[in-house]
Order: C-alpha cells, then sequence, then structure tokens
C-alpha cells in the first residue's frame, strides 16, 4: 500500500509516475530519431543500396536464363559426359531464333564471351542462320553453321546458366574460372593478370602509407609541441592542399615531374643528374603524387593524438635518468601507437581505392584495381566483373578495420 501511494504521489491524474516517465523518455527518443531520420535515409540510399546492389550483381547473372529458356531447360537432363541430344539442339535453334527477332542474340553473345572469349561473333551468326532453319535434324545443321556448338565448353557454360547465380566473376577477380566440365581451374597465365593487380594495388597503397609516416611524423611532432600561435600558422599549411581538388593536385604534379619540368630543371642545375629522369608516366611519379595528397589523411590523426600526450611525461623520464632518446622512444612513442594506427589504416584505406592519379601521372604497369572497375564499367559494361573487384577490395577494406579494431581494443585493455 505504501508502494502504490508512492507511485500515485505527484500525479495529479492518478497515472504512476514511473509510467509517465517512460513515456516522456519514449517521446524523447522519437523526436531524437525524426531528427536523425534525414541522415539515415541519405546514408542507405547514397551508401548501403549502392553497395548491396554490388554484392549482389557480383553473383547475380540471369542473362542465359532469361534469354535462352528452353535450352537451359532441356539441358537439366543432360550429363554432361557427350554432346547433348537432338531434342537440346532443337531448343537451342527456338532460342536462337526468338534471339533473332527480339534482337537479342548480342546480349547473349556477350555473356558467353565472358567465359569463352570469341564467341561472341558466333552467336549472333547462328542466330541470323538458325532463323532460316525450318525442319531438323538441329544437331548437325547448327554445328555446320558454327563450330562452336560442337564443342562440351559452351553446353557446359549453358548448363550453368540454368541458375540465376553464378561464381564466375568471383573467380574470375582472383584469376580463376570454370573448365570444361565446369569444374575450378586456373585461368591460362596470359589472361590472368587480377592477381597481380592486387598485389600492385596493395603494394603501392603500403609504400605510400610508410612515406606518409615517415614524413608526417615529424611535422605531427613539431605542431605538437610548437607554441600554439606558431603551430596554427603551420596547420593553415598542411590543411591547405584539402582546399583544392585531387584533379588540380595531381595535374600540378604532371607539371613538376615531366622531362623537362621543375623537378627535373632542378636536379640539373645542381649537378645531381646529367640527363632529365623518367619521373613520370612510371611507378616513381604515381607514389610521389600519392604521397603528397595522403600525407594530411596520415598526419592529423597522429597530430590530435600528440596533443593529449602531457610534456611531463618526459621530463619525468629525463628526471630519472633517461636519455632524449630513450624518453622519446620508451615514453612518448608509445603513447602515439593509436594515432599512427588510425592514420595509416585511414590512409591506407583510401590508396587501396585510388584511380585518377595512377591514370594521369603512372603507366600501363601502376594502374590499380580502380582502373579495372571503371574499365568494365564504362567501356565493356561488365557489371558483373566490375562488380566483383569491387567486392573483394570491400572484403579487403573490412577485414583491415576488423583487425585494426581488434589491435586498438587490445591495447585499450592493456592501457586499462
Amino acid at each position: 500500500m505504501a508502494t502504490m501511494a508512492a507511485q500515485i504521489a505527484g500525479s495529479p491524474d492518478g497515472m504512476p509516475l514511473r509510467i509517465k516517465l517512460q513515456r516522456v523518455e519514449r517521446r524523447s527518443k522519437l523526436k531524437a530519431f525524426t531528427f536523425v531520420l534525414p541522415l539515415l535515409l541519405f546514408i542507405l540510399i547514397a551508401f548501403v543500396l549502392p553497395i548491396g546492389r554490388m554484392m549482389f550483381k557480383a553473383v547475380h547473372d540471369n542473362t542465359l536464363l532469361t534469354l535462352m529458356p528452353r535450352t537451359t531447360a532441356a539441358l537439366s537432363s543432360w550429363d554432361g559426359k557427350d554432346l547433348p541430344d537432338e531434342s537440346v539442339y532443337a531448343a537451342l535453334a527456338d532460342d536462337l531464333t526468338h534471339a533473332w527477332a527480339q534482337k537479342t542474340a548480342g546480349a547473349i553473345g556477350t555473356r558467353i564471351n565472358y567465359e569463352l572469349p570469341g564467341a561472341g561473333g558466333q552467336v549472333a551468326s547462328s542466330a541470323r542462320k538458325a532463323s532460316t532453319l525450318s525442319t531438323g535434324p538441329y544437331k548437325a545443321a547448327l554445328i555446320e553453321i558454327s563450330p562452336l556448338w560442337g564443342q562440351r565448353d559452351v553446353w557446359s557454360l549453358l548448363k550453368r546458366g540454368r541458375s540465376a547465380y553464378t561464381a564466375y566473376y568471383l573467380l574470375r577477380s582472383v584469376d580463376y574460372q570454370y573448365g570444361p566440365d565446369s569444374q575450378i581451374v586456373a585461368t591460362q597465365p596470359e589472361n590472368a593478370i587480377f592477381r597481380d593487380v592486387f598485389l600492385r594495388t596493395l603494394g603501392i597503397s603500403i609504400g605510400v602509407t610508410v612515406l606518409t609516416l615517415l614524413l608526417g611524423f615529424p611535422v605531427a611532432y613539431l605542431l605538437a609541441t610548437l607554441p600554439p600561435k606558431t603551430s596554427n600558422l603551420l596547420m593553415i599549411v598542411v590543411v591547405l592542399p584539402f582546399w583544392t581538388s585531387v584533379l588540380v593536385r595531381t595535374t600540378a604534379w604532371v607539371v613538376l615531374l615531366q622531362q623537362h619540368g621543375v623537378v627535373n630543371d632542378v636536379l640539373m642545375a645542381l649537378h645531381i643528374i646529367s640527363q632529365p629522369a623518367e619521373l613520370i608516366f612510371n611507378r616513381v611519379g604515381t607514389v610521389i603524387a600519392m604521397t603528397h595528397i595522403q600525407l594530411p589523411f596520415t598526419l592529423l590523426p597522429i597530430y590530435s593524438v600528440m596533443k593529449t600526450i602531457s610534456p611531463n611525461h618526459v621530463r619525468a623520464a629525463r628526471s630519472l635518468g633517461a636519455g632524449p632518446f630513450y624518453a622519446f622512444w620508451k615514453v612518448y612513442f608509445p603513447q602515439t601507437l593509436p594515432g599512427i594506427a588510425a592514420g595509416c589504416l585511414l590512409s591506407f584505406i583510401l590508396c587501396l581505392g585510388y584511380y585518377l592519379t595512377p591514370a594521369l601521372v603512372g603507366g600501363a604497369a601502376d594502374q590499380m584495381i580502380s582502373y579495372f572497375v571503371a574499365h568494365y564499367t564504362n567501356e565493356d559494361l561488365n557489371w558483373g566483373m566490375a562488380s566483383a573487384l569491387g567486392v573483394i577490395l570491400l572484403t579487403a577494406t573490412l577485414l583491415l578495420y576488423y583487425v585494426y579494431n581488434k589491435l586498438v581494443g587490445v591495447d585499450r585493455l592493456k592501457m586499462g
């Protein structure tokens, strides 16, 4: 009775105070959610949906299932050992005739050409000639029209087309593909390029990240130890590149690094080199330009952590007999590791997706994975390959972030 009286107390309408507080909190949460709803919708529309669509396209392709329904259905009973029987060829003739009438033979040829290079033209030619066939036998007639239909590879491909989902694009992105019996085999060496491209992307990204760390750490330390007036002035110089676009900064490096550019002229005037050095359209130009662009992204997180480190820590170590370097290395530097990890991770992840800078200042052997994503998107219109490459890049980024989060979490526990 005393508890009930206490709940009713202070509530003129007789409603328990606990319930009224819950309603107030619920209204507050609803109001807060209303304020952030536009941002959530923007993130959903601009980021989540496109990424989800990309991941879906990497494993989904219903071209053959949609455009060749009779053939894919007839292949359900094919054992895959010899060529299919007459009924399957009859279904193929019907599908090709229909495709020629609906002008979809090109789409079929393009899809088959992805896995069997050179087959696209034969499919289009077969569709045109198949439309003139009135009666069977279709097997001999179609093989005579094009030797393509006498190969088991194409029939294995068409049978895999019975499913709207395929692992072909993801396999091709790591230099694997389907063999004649639908087994997974390594891509031919002359066509195996993506593993080298991924390794090149990782190598350039690691190299640029290390250079930004070596250049940015001393500057961050200087900014953190200088008086505020001088530090703020130098900070303006550090963030000044953010006021110009990446395209402008990259173009500036094209001017500086060309054979008769400023850099070569200065080096020759100082007699360091006797003839212009090759500084552009190669790996050197790519790394230099990317390092310049990425330097603030590595420097600023390190600087933000250094500003929170009390100088009394180093003074205490010095007063206890430690030398300048020992005090810095054992006392100051370990406290900067979270900033170093955050800056390097941010810079490395940004480097993985570089496209414009390598395209402008790099050579053919310096293009990173983003170049091939753009190529398949804009030129080949192969959305499956572009999506698969993007998914692998996204997966690598998420794994890096997961590892970083684990390491930082362990460090925090140790510090705690």
